[in-house]
């Protein structure tokens, strides 16, 4: 199922060590992070889900994959993604610090071990493990609508301010020029979630893989908000970037989101 190379295992490797210094140092450290209070307790919770959620994901589905297990290659792809994603978070959306290196070494360590994960999976035999009754099309489904969900969501805040003169309001209070967050969902995420939803549609072994993959990253991604979200609003209750009161939609969010994820793992040990 995963084809022989050892390149895979030492970038994850890495990437858990540096992740989980990176994030131990933003969760804990002290005079690291500067900017709005708001942005330095969500960085924090962001920080806090990395340690204790993704990092401990990852470190076990890459042991478990290397002795011979196959579901793991999913959790071990999700929890790379995540780390991926808000690495460019730590690296955009807090000012320059101490930090700088180790989240630029995320983002490099997490980018290689999912090309390199991805380049060792042999994606039709994984795709035959799944049985013709395996309920393919409601879970790109699924992933369809979180697609369109996610993009219109941000499309309420975006195009309002393309179409003012004023400074966007999404800005406000962050102490940023432009949100990363919207950068890199429009650019990248939200279209791998789209192209991901239509190839299991059609039940094409990539679409086994990739939705898998957006599953387990959107599981670990909702968690992550929801205590960003507390971490923010209590650092500055004022605040309208963070709000506790977002806390609970989110983690209801992130239950919803363990529902296609079981149905997604219970055919995955047919051999």
């Amino acid at each position: 199922m995963i084809r022989t190379f050892r390149a895979p295992y030492w970038t994850s490797i890495g990437l858990a060590v540096v992740a989980a210094t990176a994030a131990a140092f933003t969760l804990f450290g002290s005079g690291i992070l500067s900017g709005p209070a708001v942005m330095i307790g969500s960085a924090r919770g962001t920080a806090l889900v990395a340690l204790f959620v993704a990092v401990p994901i990852l470190a076990v589905s890459t042991a478990l994959v290397a002795r011979g297990a196959v579901p793991p290659v999913i959790s071990w792809l999700g929890a790379a993604a995540y780390l991926l994603y808000n690495a460019v978070l730590f690296l955009l959306m807090t000012p320059f610090n101490k930090l700088f290196l180790l989240y630029a070494a995320m983002f490099a360590l997490a980018f290689w071990t999912l090309v390199l994960v991805l380049r060792a999976i042999d994606v039709p035999t994984f795709a035959r493990r799944y049985a013709p009754s395996f309920p393919a099309r409601a879970l790109a489904a699924y992933m369809g609508l979180v697609a369109v969900l996610n993009a219109g969501a941000w499309l309420n805040s975006v195009i309002p301010a393309l179409l003012s003169t004023k400074p966007p309001a999404f800005l406000e209070g962050t102490g940023l020029i432009t949100n990363p967050i919207y950068v890199q969902d429009f650019s990248f995420w939200i279209p791998l979630m789209a192209v991901s939803a239509v190839l299991l549609w059609q039940r094409q072994a990539w679409g086994f893989v990739l939705v898998g993959t957006m599953l387990v990253f959107g599981f670990i991604e909702s968690v992550s908000i929801a205590v960003d979200q507390y971490m923010g609003g209590t650092a500055d209750p004022s605040s309208t970037v963070a709000s506790a009161s977002v806390a609970p939609v989110f983690a209801v969010v992130a239950a919803i989101g363990l529902i296609p994820l079981f149905f997604y793992f219970r055919d995955l040990n047919r051999t």
